[in-house]
């Protein structure tokens, strides 16, 4: 009889699991809207998936100590998870694809947009009609400046100075 009960136990947990989905893009994109009004910033929405090198590159450089909360005080941060391979699907965020199309992707990951406290689209990665991914080249890096100066006219130098240096750094 344990062992009956156990099995289903595992079955049980198996099939939740299997049956767990993401949020859906739109639900996130309203708590961050009501997140950025409230704490008056904009909105960085960056979009990847498990299979792609440069997003979790991104991702850790979003989560280093020294960049995350200098980047927090500006922007609400919301990742969305798009294009998975077949074994990975319920990763994505339901929504997410059109919500990539909608400011301006795809165009290669991971792609990312700053948008306003509305959820308005201020700018996107795409420079000179490509997307930077991350940003690792020079070029690149200053695109991402003037994308974080465009959607937080008051950031501080230094504040920006921190975030150019680190991925400066990176590139080397």
């Amino acid at each position: 009889m344990k062992a009956t009960v156990c099995l289903f136990a595992v079955f049980a947990l198996f099939t939740a699991a299997a049956d767990a989905q993401a949020p859906a893009a739109d639900q996130l994109l309203a708590a961050a809207k009501v997140k950025a009004t409230t704490e008056h910033k904009a909105i960085f929405v960056h979009f990847g998936a498990s299979w792609c090198v440069w997003c979790r590159r991104l991702e850790a450089f979003l989560e280093r100590p020294d960049i995350k909360p200098v980047f927090e005080k500006y922007f609400i941060p919301m990742k969305l998870v798009v294009q998975e391979n077949a074994a990975n699907k319920a990763l994505e965020n339901p929504g997410a694809y059109a919500l990539l199309v909608k400011l301006g992707g795809p165009s290669g990951l991971p792609y990312s947009a700053f948008l306003d406290a509305q959820g308005a689209l201020t700018i996107n990665s795409k420079h000179l009609g490509q997307n930077i991914g991350y940003p690792g080249q020079p070029d690149e890096i200053l695109w991402f400046v003037h994308m974080m100066k465009k959607a937080a006219p008051t950031i501080a130098a230094a504040d920006v100075k921190i975030i150019e240096t680190a991925l400066t750094e990176s590139a080397k």
